[in-house]
């Protein structure tokens, strides 16, 4: 993995066998990114999405495995009791053109992922919902 930042930009590059979480992780420690939109592309061999069930209040997770470029990958990093959480999204398609997306578990990439991270001046954390489960926005 590599990066360059650019005021309030950071472009990224992550290599083959690298995971995406790992390395947007790193980053935003490194930069002490406390809010900021991602989005990316390119392709993965082992990625692992879930979809979250609100009566069940909890993800059914899928794993694919074989040759797939990653048409999106969109998303936030804000914080949960201060530290660094992030909310990502991913779209891949197989060489069928069959997509498959969610809430993006794991992304282990093939050949290479290019990130753009747009950091937002400011912090904006998150707090548990009752009636769904999930950890949502929360705004003073």
């Amino acid at each position: 993995m590599d990066y360059k930042r650019f005021d309030d930009k950071i472009v990224a590059r992550i290599d083959r066998t690298e995971e995406v979480h790992e390395k947007l992780k790193e980053i935003a420690l490194k930069e002490n990114i406390k809010l900021a939109s991602v989005y990316g592309l390119g392709a993965t061999d082992d990625f692992t999405i879930g979809i979250f069930s609100v009566s069940k209040k909890d993800y059914k997770e899928r794993n694919f495995k074989g040759e797939f470029e990653i048409l999106s990958i969109i998303g936030s990093i804000s914080t949960l009791d201060g530290e660094y959480y992030p909310h990502i999204h991913i779209s891949a398609s197989n060489g069928d053109g069959n997509v498959f997306g969610g809430h993006m578990k794991s992304a282990k990439i093939s050949v290479t992922c290019e990130l753009t991270i747009n950091i937002i001046d400011g912090i904006v954390d998150r707090q548990k919902d009752p009636k769904t489960g999930i950890n949502i926005y929360k705004f003073d």
